[in-house]
């Protein structure tokens, strides 16, 4: 897990990316995250998964590239097929699809990501950029959604 963090440690402030277990007492570190309470909350857990499985092809904005990799910034597909788009992140997605008025056929391989990390990284999505999700993605809903 790679996370940055402030450290105060032998009289020092210390900011770096960790990706060890910390040897140290996790009360030691404070969590350099500005972004308001409740949506950190939905969003800390899904960030990382986004940037390790989905950032290479839809990007860090979340808006793609219009040829190839649709946007998952303000996309009306993700808004108006939300079990679809769940099953893509679960299974993967291939055949066409039509977000934004735009054709879309390419694959989307299966990411082998537990419910839990299918239910934060669509967190992380549906409220990044300019996505207000309304409702929270569930490990359970996740789990309900079958191929």
């Amino acid at each position: 897990m790679l996370t940055t963090k402030l450290f105060w440690g032998f009289g020092v402030f210390v900011l770096g990316s960790f990706s060890f277990e910390n040897p140290f007492s996790a009360d030691n570190y404070i969590d350099l995250n500005t972004e308001t309470a409740a949506v950190s909350k939905l969003q800390s857990p899904g960030k990382e998964i986004y940037a390790d499985f989905c950032m290479q092809c839809h990007g860090a904005n979340g808006k793609g590239d219009t040829k190839n990799f649709p946007p998952l910034d303000g996309s009306d597909w993700l808004k108006t097929k939300r079990n679809q788009s769940i099953a893509a992140v679960k299974f993967g997605q291939s055949g066409e699809i039509v977000v934004n008025k735009i054709k879309y056929n390419n694959i989307m391989p299966p990411m082998g990501l537990t419910d839990q990390e299918v239910a934060d990284v669509m967190n992380y999505i549906m409220t990044s950029w300019s996505n207000k999700q309304t409702k929270v993605v569930t490990e359970k809903e996740v789990a309900a959604i079958k191929k």
